[in-house]
């Protein structure tokens, strides 16, 4: 890969890192926050889940946004809404308040997967899309990685509150940089002619000819489809065990194995800072081993499958008592997620022949992550209230990706044509 497409991958790292490292702030400060506000591990799952319901909500609409206006300006303003409402929640009064900036955080957070997918389907050819969305999507796993270590640490030495105050600001720089720096490889004038014609040459396959001129499908017709109901399961499978370790392993290293918030939130950091590295090779090795024909016809799902078979390993947790066996467990298990979550959403591009409906498909993939993340830190919390263990939450979370294995497997054979080219 031109390293100036190595710089549009930069970005959308650093997006998505910051989109989850603000994220699990309230993880890693969720101890000092449930005795602040006296809330039972039912209510913090609550709390938990909370910036996921209106994200859940926003998906959609924001897909259409996006195939409208294009992925610089709602990326854009989804940072600053979210950073925005995590610096807020630094300033929260009571349990309500906090509620309130972690949904106004997920409405700017939904911005994220829509948009990048957009971009990345718009600058990289199809044989690097596999590489492209397992950068981008591991940044889900060195976000929570360093913002364990760098909120904790905040905590540790001035409390809770201004963990919430320094992961927000981060955001405005990045957004600075985003208007100076970026936009479309027609328009963007540090990009090489050579480099500008080979995007644009490659970046829609074999079908650029037939589907470019499309007008973009309804949103109906696409949820009517087998194969975008495929990869609706197949990342809600994912995201579960992803939001659950995300939201509750800071609590389950504290209860379960005597932890101080600092050492939790250190001992976060290593299963998700493994997992970014080893996401980023194997989306390169997907990308190295399908050929542009096996792309082409939507092969990647079974590299999907195999990732998601991969990461209900987390079933064997319960099983385990040396702690670092169980951190380099939970490791393999986010890497092997991170990379079936990237591959999932980089087979949305290769399924998605018309570039139009890509903000579409992306944001009901998304929904149907995020319907399942939502259910996680809820479930979990009345897991581990009822029961007093994670055990059967560990279960509940290794047996979803088996199930969306299948779901990709049989599912996402066909091409999603536009609506217009079967009229």
């Amino acid at each position: 890969m031109n390293y100036r497409r190595g710089w549009v991958c930069l970005f959308l790292f650093t997006l998505t890192s910051i989109n989850y490292a603000d994220r699990v702030a309230l993880s890693v400060a969720a101890k000092p926050v449930a005795t602040e506000f006296g809330l039972t591990a039912v209510e913090m799952g609550y709390l938990l889940s909370s910036f996921l319901w209106m994200y859940v909500f926003c998906l959609l609409p924001v897909g259409l946004l996006v195939d409208r206006y294009g992925g610089k300006l709602v990326n854009g303003c989804g940072i600053a809404l979210w950073s925005a409402a995590t610096v807020m929640t630094g300033f929260a009064p009571n349990w309500l308040f906090m509620a309130g900036t972690r949904v106004a955080m997920g409405m700017g957070e939904s911005t994220s997967w829509p948009a990048s997918n957009r971009i990345i389907r718009e600058w990289f050819p199809a044989s690097e899309r596999g590489f492209a969305n397992a950068v981008f999507g591991a940044g889900s796993a060195f976000g929570p990685s360093i913002g364990a270590v760098g909120v904790s640490w905040v905590i540790g030495i001035w409390g809770w509150r201004a963990g919430f105050l320094c992961a927000g600001s981060i955001g405005f720089i990045w957004l600075a940089l985003w208007y100076l720096f970026f936009d479309k490889p027609e328009r963007v004038g540090w990009l090489k002619p050579a480099e500008r014609e080979k995007i644009l040459a490659e970046r829609d396959g074999k079908t650029a000819v037939q589907h470019a001129e499309q007008a973009s499908s309804s949103l109906w017709y696409l949820l009517s489809l087998r194969s975008v109901w495929g990869l609706f399961l197949a990342q809600g499978s994912e995201v579960y065990g992803g939001y659950m370790l995300l939201t509750w392993l800071p609590s389950y290293l504290q209860q379960a194995r005597g932890l101080n918030v600092m050492n939790a939130g250190m001992l976060t950091a290593v299963p998700f800072g493994i997992a970014a590295v080893l996401a980023i090779g194997l989306g390169k090795l997907s990308d190295f081993v399908l050929s542009k024909d096996a792309v082409h016809a939507g092969s990647r799902r079974y590299a999907v499958a195999l990732m998601l078979i991969g990461a209900a390993t987390i079933l064997l947790v319960p099983l385990i008592d040396p702690l670092w066996v169980i951190i380099m467990l939970l490791a393999a298990v986010r890497a092997l997620g991170a990379a079936g979550s990237a591959m999932n959403f980089a087979l949305v591009t290769d399924l998605v022949r018309n570039r139009s409906d890509i903000g579409k498909v992306t944001a009901i993939t998304v929904v149907g992550g995020n319907t399942f993340g939502l259910m996680a830190p809820i479930v979990t919390g009345y897991v581990v209230g009822l029961t007093g263990s994670f055990d059967r939450a560990f279960m509940v979370a290794g047996i979803l990706p088996l199930l969306g294995a299948i779901a990709t497997i049989s599912m996402t054979k066909r091409g999603i044509m536009p609506q217009r080219a079967l009229a």
